[in-house]
């Protein structure tokens, strides 16, 4: 009993470390998106939050509202993808490390 109340401490302890690791890197994480060839590219930190938005001069010129709305949705969209698969990415590294007795 007082060994699997160790092994528990002890796998929880290795949780939280991973967890901590995560949440470092998401806080350091930034990518970056575009649609419409790079009409309109934006910048998505780990949490999901917007840091930048490039809109070019073009888009403006065309004065087509539906299309700039549509390239910011596409573009936004596709950042939030990137940050999904970076995030899954960096999961299954540091769970992979984690140490699991039995079943390892």
């Amino acid at each position: 009993m007082m060994k699997n109340l160790q092994q528990m401490q002890q796998i929880m302890k290795q949780v939280q470390q991973i967890q901590e690791q995560l949440q470092k890197q998401l806080s350091e994480l930034v990518v970056e998106a575009s649609a419409g060839g790079g009409m309109v590219s934006v910048k998505m930190n780990g949490q999901k939050h917007l840091v930048a938005v490039r809109i070019e001069s073009e888009v403006f010129a065309s004065k087509d509202a539906d299309m700039l709305q549509d390239l910011v949705l596409a573009a936004v969209n596709e950042a939030a993808r990137k940050v999904d698969e970076q995030l899954a990415g960096q999961v299954g590294n540091l769970a992979g490390g984690l140490n699991i007795p039995g079943l390892a």
